[in-house]
């Protein structure tokens, strides 16, 4: 029996994110992208859209081959993939430009797997914070007020780019964060 492209992702997010956790505590990381995934496929997103969000951090986190990424769950979900990466060779305010640009010139499906993404960060964040107060901003590389400019630059092209009640949702978060 051939795996379905969900599961041939969640295998491999399972395993590229085996030994991670995330940022603001001791979750496992893949926790993340099944949430984001899960999210994308309540609201009906369609099975590629879905797959790229279970595998959207593997390039640019793990050492996982980006060719057998490509093999194993094809063009279109690595087209999103790569949409969605970040450059780790630049500088942290070049990196989040070029993301929110790359994002900003992709399809759909890119702008799905951003927004869900971003929505679970936010929710995460937020939680942690009630847990561990103004301490969690030490966790980011840019502190709080970088982490809150790039929420706020993100929202306003996903405004001008794409409806969905997904960006309205990211929007409520963006504000609860930058009220902490």
């Amino acid at each position: 029996m051939e795996l379905s492209l969900i599961e041939r992702a969640l295998r491999i997010a399972a395993l590229a994110h085996k030994d991670q956790v995330r940022k603001e505590g001791d979750t496992p990381y893949i926790v993340h992208p099944v949430m984001v995934a899960l999210d994308l496929k309540t609201r009906g997103f369609l099975d590629e859209i879905v797959a790229a969000a279970l595998v959207h951090d593997v390039l640019e986190d793990t050492d996982f081959p980006e060719d057998q990424l490509e093999s194993e769950l094809g063009s279109s979900v690595m087209e999103i993939v790569r949409a969605v990466t970040n450059d780790d060779s630049l500088s942290w305010e070049e990196k989040k430009l070029r993301y929110i640009e790359t994002v900003r010139s992709g399809s759909e499906g890119a702008k799905a797997v951003a927004t869900a993404d971003k929505i679970h960060n936010a929710k995460s964040l937020l939680a942690a914070h009630k847990q561990q107060g103004e301490v969690l901003w030490s966790h980011f590389k840019a502190g709080k007020e970088k982490k809150i400019w790039f929420e706020r630059a993100m929202l306003e092209m996903l405004k001008e780019t794409w409806e969905s009640p997904l960006v309205s949702e990211y929007e409520s978060l963006v504000e609860e964060m930058a009220a902490l």
